[in-house]
Formats: C-alpha cells, structure tokens, sequence
C-alpha cells in the first residue's frame, strides 16, 4: 500500500478531491491538503484555510497577469519569476506568515510519513519550494501535476521543475508546452450524479455552467443562442455562481450541455463540467483543435470551435432526439471507460513504475 499526499492551491473543480478519493478507493492511503477555501464549497479532505488576497487590488492585479498572456502564442510554458519588487516582496512575507501554520499542518496529519507527494498546479506550500526540497532529501518522490490553465498563465516554478520525478496533466494542450509531460485522465466517480429527469420533447433544454465566462466564451455561445431561439423552440439555462449541487440538478433536466466554445486562455477540450454532463449522457459541445479531436481516443464530444460550428451542431442536436439520444450513451460508456477509478489508476502506477517512483 502506497502512502499518496495530494497538495493544491484550492480543490479546482473538485479534481484533486477526485484523485483523493481514487486512491482510497484503489487500496492505497492518501490525503489532500488544499491551501485556501474553494469559493464554490466543493468537498475537502484538510483545507488550511490560509488567507488568499480577495480584495479589488489583488483581483485586479490577478487579471492584469492573465490579460498580459491572453494573446501570446506561447510555444514552451514560460517559467515564472515576480513581476515586479512588490510582487517578490509579497511572496517573501506570505512564506514567512504561514510557516507557523503549516509546520502545524506536517506534525499534526504526520505528512512527513506519506511515500509520494503529488503537488497541483506544480505549487510548493511557499513558493520558494522549501518543503519540496526537504522531503525531496529525505527520498520522497515528486509530482508535479498540471490540469488548469497555471501552466499557460502562472508558468513552470522553475525549482519544482527541478526537483519533479513524474511530471502529469489532464489538458492536451500542455503536452506541446512542456517536453516531459505525461497525459493522464482525471478519474471521476459518476455515483454522485442525480439520474437524469424525463425531459419535454417539445422544448430542447440548452445548459451551460461557466466558472468563467472569457474562458468558456459565454458571449459566443449566448449570440448563437439568440439566433436559434428565433427559429427553434428551445430553453436556455445560463448558471453562474451557484452550488455544485443546484448546477447537477439543472443538468439532468437538460438535452444539451455546452461546455465551452470560443473562450480565451481556458484550453481547448474538456473539463470537470463537460465530463460530467457525458456521464449523464447528455450531449456535450466543446471547441477542440482538429489535432486534439482525432488524438482523443473514441472522441464522444460535439465539436464546435466558432460561431457558425456552433449554430449547425446546436441545430442538429435540437432536430434531432434519436441523434441526442446515441450522443448520450456513447458518452457515458466512455467516461466508464476512461475515466473511472480503475482506469486512471492503472495508468498512473504505469507511469509510477516507468518513472521509478515505486
């Protein structure tokens, strides 16, 4: 039985709760020690609670970061460094600060014991990496794990880089960011979904749940909205902001999920909202590059990657309950089939055992 620590900035779309569970499930031990509070209440193992800049200052600067990549054809994941004196100031106090809560967290839940360390988002604790390096010594292994947009925004922490055996994502995208990154499904547990509701045939209900509506594009997709509203009987369901639960429950009374199409600095593909209106067999559009859409193995999802693409397939899947109903089953026989527990488990340990990690 392997000893798995999972660390991560918050729990992002519940993912590193999955791997969590995951290994639990599959026989192993492991915790997950997020950072800061996820804003949308999804489920932790051991939350720190440390403070995170929320005020105006601090969003706006978060932004300004994000906004200055937004157009760059980025061809390698940039490595980060502060942007400027105030920015390496802060990271210096903010490492000092939390010291004496996470020195707390290692003797109270004995992290000191776990055989790999698996860091999201490629994050230390403090951003110098001084606990990394400390267990690196004591012959832990390192993994550095990437499944969001940190890669293409933030960049690589070059001493993490540094010190990784195994370095993984779950976006597509990154593998032509970083040489040595090895591509892994995220596991998902499809028993927590509500089963889904009998719908009216007479109304197609459209649902879309963005985090973020510049990276999912949500301007796009409501423009394509109104224009098949003015021919077609539809009902479009647009949630933000709203508790996990209130948003699976607006799903399974749906026909149609799009999850993003068209957004900027959000990847191409999938993530934990598109996966989950699959296994709920419903039909789930998404934009993804021709490359990324024949590389995905038995590719379930309906792909639109500009407005025009969008208006066809939307108008497809609302003339059509046979074609909504094939879509339907044929994503949730493949979100069993690639991302259950055993599935991503397996592949894991494969990678554990090339990597010699085990």
């Amino acid at each position: 039985m392997l000893k798995i620590l999972h660390l991560a900035p918050q729990n992002y779309a519940g993912v590193p709760y999955d791997f969590y569970k995951m290994h639990l499930a599959c026989g192993d031990f492991s915790r997950l020690i997020t950072y800061h509070k996820n804003q949308l209440n999804f489920e932790e193992d051991i939350c720190l609670n440390l403070p995170l800049p929320i005020f105006r200052w601090a969003k706006k600067w978060r932004r300004k970061k994000v906004s200055d990549r937004e157009f760059q054809f980025l061809v390698e994941a940039p490595v980060f460094t502060p942007k400027n004196r105030i920015e390496e100031y802060y990271f210096k106090f903010n490492d000092f600060y939390k010291k004496h809560f996470i020195n707390n967290a290692i003797r109270k839940y004995k992290l000191d014991e776990f055989d790999i360390i698996h860091y999201d988002a490629g994050l230390d604790f403090y951003r110098d990496s001084r606990q990394a390096i400390k267990w690196k010594q004591q012959g832990k292994k390192i993994v550095c794990c990437y499944y969001g947009s940190d890669l293409r925004t933030r960049g690589l922490i070059k001493k993490m880089d540094e010190l990784s055996d195994l370095n993984i994502t779950s976006e597509y995208d990154h593998l032509k960011l970083k040489g040595n990154l090895n591509y892994l499904f995220y596991p998902y547990d499809t028993s927590e979904l509500p089963g889904k509701a009998n719908t009216d045939d007479s109304t197609v209900t459209i649902i879309h749940t963005p985090t973020n509506r510049k990276y999912k594009g949500t301007e796009l997709i409501i423009k394509v909205i109104d224009r098949i509203k003015l021919e077609k009987k539809i009902k479009f369901v647009l949630l933000e902001n709203v508790s996990r639960d209130k948003v699976l429950l607006a799903k399974s009374k749906s026909d149609i999920c799009i999850d993003q199409v068209g957004g900027t600095m959000g990847g191409t593909g999938y993530g934990k909202a598109g996966l989950e209106s699959l296994a709920m067999g419903i039909p789930t559009v998404t934009n993804m590059t021709n490359e990324y859409a024949e590389w995905l193995p038995e590719n379930p999802f309906t792909v639109a990657n500009n407005e025009d693409e969008l208006y066809l397939k939307l108008s497809e899947l609302v003339e059509s309950a046979e074609l909504r109903k094939e879509t339907g089953l044929r994503g949730i026989d493949w979100v069993k089939k690639y991302h259950s527990y055993e599935s991503v488990n397996n592949k894991l340990y494969e990678l554990y055992k090339l990597n010699k990690l085990i």
